[in-house]
């Protein structure tokens, strides 16, 4: 049985490359003519490059060879790397799994589109990291099991909570790494002359590759690689292109990270683009009022806290101190691209301060290759990209995986399954998700880090409420557990709906907007799950009241 589904994986990633390389063979001849991709038009100069391919390539067999030479065995290893990760180690794999392509190439695109309100993106996300330090990073190492549903089901103890759990990691999953291949798709599409279908479907083959050999081990020491990749491709080309035109600039062309205002002041002076810059740049409610910047930020945070295939990687370290530390390594890992994504932005105004949203998610792209650098810099670039999008696909795939293969499978429905059979059913439904996100990732309904925003809406208003209530509330039950869990993950999924066939309610500037709307839904959740508490707990078993104290004690490290 093992052998026959062995077979089956290799000839599914055999077709998938296949397919990959006939889009690649048809979609080369026609370049450079412009072609839609997503909602953008790509009007990078199309057709094959052979020097970025042979850069792409040498990084993708890496990340196969490393994923062949971490192969695992065991769930430990599949599931949390065999709690082997160190702090340094962790934090770059923190940041590789969040430098996703959203990070990567949508943040820069928000600050070029939208100014001073794209900053919310930043503010938000890094924000998250806070609240994951002060009030969960410790106490779910202590926990130390394998996935973010066993605890909240444990802490609950509710087989039914931990099936609605595992269901929305699935979605977060497959809403994230919609945003990933729409990226992918782009940088593909750049360097072999690809269009859109075929790139989402060889970085899916390339990706369920290392996943099937190797697990969370391989995944996590391929992200350690990607960090180093994705971060000094994003920082070269840009101290170049700093150097190479500042006097164009005005600026020393020393350290773009705090000299991008000259840009800025630049167009400010020209009377023709004052009043559009002023206030992209120097108001933040240009593109969204009061309210609506609140509501990003506050969606941003508690998404960031709630991420599953975030809150898994405290559970691949060996105890709590190196869960803290590694947190505050991945934010440093994490700040040194945030810290230079306005200087790209400015880029972008200066090569190209007309196109708006058809260039926005290209922004990376595009300004090296305006300023002339030499394409192997710009084929490095791209791998940076594409390395951002591959590692935070997959660690959403062990994530997503982790909850049905492990959640479902081997708790709930075959308790009693082995070792082998446990390792198996991951593996085929790490093929499922991965199937399931091809489909979606070929109908992107939004631009790059909208998209993510509504993931982390998702994670914020459906699993935020429950961690932070399970660590810190001890009477908060089941029963208002479930009904929170179902208020956060139904509203934010109707929200989401609501985005793509434009009704104003959930629109970018309705009341509750998909890529904001946990500010409404998570005090809603928590509020919900203290009241169904309190008036439920006369129906709690002595069994119920016991598992929650010991899970508790566990948590806060309280002798009994």
């Amino acid at each position: 049985m093992k052998k026959g589904l062995n077979i089956a994986f290799i000839i599914f990633v055999l077709l998938i490359s296949c397919f990959a390389t006939m889009g690649f063979a048809e979609e080369a001849k026609k370049a450079p003519e412009a072609y839609k991709v997503g909602q953008e038009i790509f009007q990078l100069q199309m057709g094959f490059k052979l020097v970025p391919a042979i850069i792409m390539i040498g990084f993708i067999l890496l990340y196969l060879i490393v994923g062949w030479s971490m192969r695992v065995k065991t769930t430990a290893g599949y599931w949390v790397a065999e709690r082997g990760i160190g702090s340094v180690g962790n934090g770059m794999a923190i940041g590789s799994d969040w430098m996703s392509c959203a990070s990567f190439m949508g943040v820069a695109g928000m600050l070029y589109l939208k100014g001073w309100f794209g900053l919310t993106y930043i503010v938000g996300w890094t924000g998250g990291y806070v609240l994951l330090l002060a009030l969960m990073a410790s106490q779910i190492r202590r926990f130390g099991k394998y996935t973010i549903p066993e605890f909240i089901g444990d802490r609950y103890n509710s087989h039914i909570l931990r099936l609605i759990i595992a269901a929305v990691t699935v979605v977060i999953a497959i809403t994230y790494s919609t945003a990933q291949f729409k990226g992918i798709g782009l940088i593909c599409g750049w360097i072999f002359g690809m269009s859109y279908v075929p790139s989402v479907f060889l970085t899916a083959g390339l990706t369920l590759i290392y996943m099937l050999m190797s697990g969370q081990k391989g995944v996590t020491r391929n992200q350690q690689i990607q960090y180093v990749i994705l971060i000094s491709a994003f920082l070269i080309p840009l101290f170049i292109i700093f150097n190479k035109y500042s006097k164009e600039i005005g600026t020393p062309g020393i350290l773009p990270q705090i000299e991008y205002g000259s840009i800025v002041s630049n167009f400010i002076d020209n009377p023709q683009d004052k009043l559009h810059f002023v206030k992209n740049f120097t108001t933040p409610w240009h593109h969204g009022n009061f309210y609506q910047v609140v509501a990003l930020i506050f969606t941003l945070m508690v998404g960031t806290a709630g991420l599953p295939h975030i809150l898994v990687r405290f559970y691949t370290v060996k105890d709590e101190h190196v869960a803290r530390t590694s947190i505050v390594w991945g934010l440093f890992f994490i700040g040194l691209l945030y810290w230079s994504s306005p200087a790209y932005a400015a880029l972008g105004q200066f090569f190209n301060p007309n196109a708006g949203k058809k260039i926005a998610d290209l922004i990376i792209l595009s300004s090296p290759e305006k300023a002339g650098l030499p394409i192997g810099f710009i084929g490095f670039l791209a791998s940076g990209a594409f390395a951002a999008g591959i590692s935070t696909v997959a660690g959403l795939m062990v994530a997503g995986a982790a909850a049905i293969a492990h959640d479902w499978y081997a708790t709930v429905f075959r308790p009693n399954s082995t070792e082998a059979e446990r390792i198996k059913m991951a593996r085929v439904f790490s093929g499922v998700i991965i199937a399931i996100v091809i489909f979606t990732g070929l109908h992107p309904p939004a631009l790059i880090a909208q998209i993510v925003a509504m993931a982390f809406a998702v994670a914020g208003s459906a699993i935020f409420p429950l961690m932070v209530l399970g660590v810190w509330s001890g009477k908060t039950n089941k029963y208002g557990a479930i009904t929170s869990a179902l208020i956060g993950l139904l509203g934010s999924v109707i929200a989401m709906i609501g985005w793509i066939n434009n009704v104003p309610f959930f629109g970018a500037k309705g009341i509750m907007p998909a890529t904001s709307s946990a500010l409404i839904l998570t005090p809603l959740a928590m509020i919900a799950n203290v009241i169904v508490s309190n008036a439920t707990q006369h129906l709690l078993t002595e069994e119920d009241i016991r598992k929650a104290n010991e899970v508790m004690r566990q948590l806060h490290n309280i002798k009994e």
